[in-house]
């Protein structure tokens, strides 16, 4: 059954075209990566179906509801969550202070301002088991700002999957991390539940024909290709424009 839906999307920026009639169908549980060059329009597609911009033309379903104008909040509470390329942390706030918030805001109690968060005993469980599965637990008490880069963005994946997303929509997951950290993050990605749908925009190749089902390639706006690892891989037209040469592909194998 087909989870998210892209319909046609167009998106203009002023005199600029940033993406042109693009239409994608991911299913649930799903696992679907999306790649291009820098400017092809990534960042700009995955915002669309955030939320974080509304398309030109074109409509975003999401369980068959029609989400196009929902903002990015209304979306989530839909179930369907997301990172972003730039992290969207309390930076004054502990990691720990920082998911219980997200899983407070999910369990619809963040409003009763007169009672103390950690009377909240099954809120403060659900936080500690997100920490330990993003590895996050030794660390609970530091403030997220003096977090190591690799970890800011562990947290921020932990903040999506306190809502319980039935889909969600990594943006670079593994930017600015360094192989190590790529590694254990690819590693987590992996070990999450195949009932949730994921849709994944990155750059690292590794990271997207190990994870992937499907690939999804954008040029300058456009869809050039679409299909499994092996036939993405295989592209004449995605080898020349951003896998590079054949030998260049043949390392991912």
């Amino acid at each position: 059954m087909t989870q998210l839906k892209a319909d046609h999307l167009h998106k203009d920026f002023g005199g600029l075209t940033a993406l042109v009639d693009v239409t994608l169908e991911v299913k649930s549980g799903e696992r679907r990566a999306i790649i291009g060059p820098n400017g092809a329009g990534k960042t700009t597609f995955f915002k669309l179906l955030a939320g974080e911009h509304i398309p030109t033309s074109g409509r975003v379903y999401f369980d068959g509801q029609d989400i196009t104008h929902l903002p990015v909040h209304a979306r989530a509470n839909l179930g369907l969550s997301h990172t972003f390329q730039r992290n969207n942390l309390f930076f004054d706030l502990t990691v720990f202070e920082n998911v219980r918030l997200a899983v407070q805001h999910h369990r619809r109690l963040a409003w009763q301002m007169f009672k103390s968060a950690g009377s909240y005993q099954a809120i403060n469980e659900e936080t500690e088991k997100i920490l330990s599965q993003l590895g996050l637990s030794d660390h609970r008490q530091q403030l997220a700002r003096h977090l190591a880069y690799g970890q800011q963005r562990s947290l921020e994946v932990a903040l999506a999957l306190a809502t319980e997303p039935r889909a969600l929509l990594l943006d670079e997951p593994t930017a600015g991390m360094s192989p190590a950290e790529t590694a254990e993050m690819a590693k987590f990605i992996e070990s999450l539940p195949r009932s949730l749908t994921m849709l994944i925009v990155e750059h690292d190749m590794d990271v997207v024909f190990s994870l992937a089902d499907r690939i999804t390639a954008l040029h300058y706006g456009q869809v050039i290709a679409e299909g499994s690892p092996e036939e993405v891989r295989s592209n004449p037209m995605v080898q020349e424009i951003y896998l590079g040469t054949q030998s260049a592909v043949k390392r991912h194998l």
